[in-house]
C-alpha cells in the first residue's frame, strides 16, 4: 500500500502539523490501497501563505516564459501518463481503457489546450484613449472532485498557471492519489516554489480554510451543489471571486425523425460512461409517446449487454462507484424510483450477479418516468437511466428545462437546423447534437444550481484574470 503522508508547500514535500491519515479505499476490492495525511487550517495558512509570496514574482513573468513551463510540464506529464491512469483506477474505479483513454488524456489535453491559448492571448488592447489589460487574479484556492480527477485538477492548475496565478490545491480526499503524482510532475517541471502548492484534507476543515482566507483572491471549485454553495458562502465575507462547476440532470431529447435505435442505445452508453459519475451524463432522455415502448425496449437490451466488473479486466465496460457511501445513496434513489411507481426496465437495486466485493450497481433503467419524480429530480450520480415521454416538442423542451440544474444537453435529430432550434431554447451551457463530442476549446458550465463560470478553453483561462483600465493621455 502505497503512503503520501506529506504536503507540497513551497517547492517542497513537507510534514503535517498535525498527524492525521486516512485510507484511500480501491472500490473495487473495498481495501485500503493508498493512505494520505489529512491536513488542518494551520497547513493552509502555510501554503497560502507562501503562494502570497510567490505570486509578486511569478504573475510578472512573461506569456513566452510561463508558455515554455507548460511545456515542460506537458514533457514530464507524458513520461508519468500510464501511473495516472493506473491511479485513477485503482482509487475510483474506472476501467482501464477509461482511465487511459479519457481520464488521464483529459489532463493532458488541457495542459496542451490552455498553451495554444497563452500563446496566441492579448493582454494588452488600446481602445482610443485607455487601454485594456488582463492581469492575474491573484492567489487561488482550487478544490477538485474524485469523478474526473485529473481532469478537474488540470481545467484549474493549467490555467493558473498560464495566466501568472499562484494557488493551494485541494484533491478530492477520495481520489488524492493522481493529485500527488500531478504535484510531482509539477516540480519536475520546475514550478517556481509557491507557485503550486497541495494540501490533502475534507471539505469541512481543509476546503473551508481556503474559502475564507482573506489572502485568496479567487475560489475555483467543482463538486456537488451542497458543497459549492458552502464555499460562496464562505467567501461571501472576503468579496472573492467564486467560480463554480456544479451538478447536472441533463435532459437527451429525441425527436421523432431521429433513428431511434441509434439514439438510445448511444444514449444509454453515454449516460453509463465512468459509471454514470459524470455531472453532465444524459440521465434524463425524453421520447415521443408514441415511440416510448419501443425506446424502453432498445434500452433494455443496450443496458443489459453492458459487461460490469474488475475495472482493470479487459472487456470491461463499467467499473464500480467510488465508495460505500455513493453506493449506498444509489442503491436508495434506485429504491425510491420503484416505490414511486416508475417502470423498472433493466437493473435495480443491490449488485450484479457474481459480483458479491466491490461497490457495483446495476446498470439501471426506469421508463414511465415523470419529472416530478425523485430519479428525474435529483442528480443520482450513478448507472442509473430515466425515460420520460413526450407529446411533443415544446413538451419536452419544457421538460428539459423544468429542473434546479442546466449544466448539458442532448439532442437527437434527423434535421440539423431543427435540433439546433431546439438546443437554442434549452437553458443549459452546453448541448451535444447527434451524438458530437466535447471540445478542449470550448466553455464548460453551467446555469442554474449547475455553476456559474466556465471552464476550459480561452473562457476558462479568462477566469483567472482581472481587467484594468489604463488612461493615458492623448497628444
Amino acid at each position: 500500500m502505497k503512503e503520501y503522508l506529506k504536503f507540497y508547500i513551497d517547492g517542497q514535500w513537507v510534514d503535517p502539523e498535525l498527524p492525521a491519515t486516512l485510507d484511500v479505499i480501491n472500490p473495487a476490492t473495498e481495501e485500503a490501497c493508498a493512505t494520505i495525511s489529512m491536513g488542518s487550517a494551520t497547513d493552509v495558512e502555510k501554503a497560502v501563505a507562501v503562494a502570497s509570496a510567490a505570486f509578486h514574482s511569478f504573475s510578472q513573468t512573461s506569456p513566452s516564459e510561463r508558455v515554455e513551463l507548460l511545456e515542460s510540464i506537458l514533457g514530464e506529464y507524458q513520461k508519468r501518463y500510464n501511473e495516472i491512469a493506473e491511479a485513477i483506477t485503482m482509487e475510483m474505479g474506472a476501467p482501464s481503457w477509461l482511465s487511459s483513454a479519457a481520464q488521464a488524456a483529459t489532463g493532458q489535453g488541457h495542459f496542451a489546450t490552455v498553451t495554444e491559448v497563452l500563446r496566441q492571448y492579448a493582454f494588452e488592447e488600446k481602445k482610443g484613449a485607455y487601454v485594456i489589460r488582463k492581469e492575474p487574479v491573484g492567489v487561488c484556492g482550487l478544490i477538485t472532485p474524485w469523478n474526473w480527477p485529473i481532469n478537474q485538477i488540470a481545467t484549474k492548475v493549467a490555467p493558473a498557471i498560464a495566466a501568472g496565478c499562484t494557488m493551494v490545491l485541494k484533491p478530492s480526499e477520495v481520489a488524492p492519489v493522481n493529485a500527488m503524482i500531478l504535484a510531482e510532475i509539477l516540480d519536475a517541471a520546475g514550478v517556481p516554489a509557491g507557485v503550486f502548492n497541495l494540501v490533502n484534507g475534507d471539505g469541512q476543515t481543509v476546503g473551508a480554510a481556503l474559502s475564507s482566507h482573506p489572502d485568496i483572491a479567487m475560489m475555483s471549485f467543482t463538486g456537488s451543489t451542497r458543497a459549492g454553495i458552502e464555499v460562496a458562502k464562505a467567501a461571501a465575507p472576503g468579496v472573492k471571486r467564486v467560480a463554480q462547476e456544479l451538478g447536472g440532470k441533463s435532459a437527451n431529447i429525441i425527436l421523432e425523425d431521429a433513428n431511434l435505435s441509434k439514439a438510445v442505445a448511444g444514449g444509454v452508453t453515454q449516460c453509463f460512461q465512468n459509471s454514470g459519475q459524470s455531472c453532465n451524463a444524459p440521465t434524463r432522455m425524453l421520447v415521443p409517446e408514441s415511440q416510448h415502448d419501443e425506446a424502453l425496449e432498445i434500452a433494455r437490451v443496450a443496458a443489459e449487454g453492458v459487461t460490469v466488473g474488475d475495472p482493470s479486466a479487459s472487456g470491461t465496460n463499467l467499473g464500480p462507484v467510488v465508495s460505500e457511501v455513493q453506493f449506498d445513496r444509489i442503491q436508495a434513489l434506485i429504491q425510491k424510483g420503484i416505490d414511486e411507481g416508475a417502470t423498472l426496465v433493466a437493473g435495480g437495486t443491490g449488485r450484479p450477479d457474481g459480483l458479491n466485493v466491490g461497490y457495483y450497481v446495476k446498470p439501471t433503467v426506469f421508463g414511465n418516468v415523470s419529472n416530478d419524480m425523485t430519479i428525474a429530480r435529483e442528480e443520482v450520480f450513478g448507472p442509473v437511466l430515466c425515460i420520460l415521454p413526450y407529446s411533443s416538442e415544446d413538451e419536452a423542451i419544457s421538460i428539459a428545462n423544468d429542473s434546479d440544474y442546466g449544466l448539458s444537453g442532448y439532442v437527437q435529430s434527423g434535421d440539423v437546423a431543427r435540433a439546433m432550434s431546439v438546443a437554442s431554447q434549452m437553458r443549459t451551457g452546453n448541448v451535444h447534437i447527434n451524438g458530437s463530442g466535447p471540445d478542449f476549446n470550448a466553455p464548460f458550465g453551467g446555469y442554474k444550481h449547475s455553476g456559474n463560470g466556465r471552464e476550459w478553453g480561452e473562457l476558462g483561462f479568462e477566469e483567472f484574470l482581472e481587467t484594468k483600465a489604463v488612461f493615458v493621455p492623448q497628444v
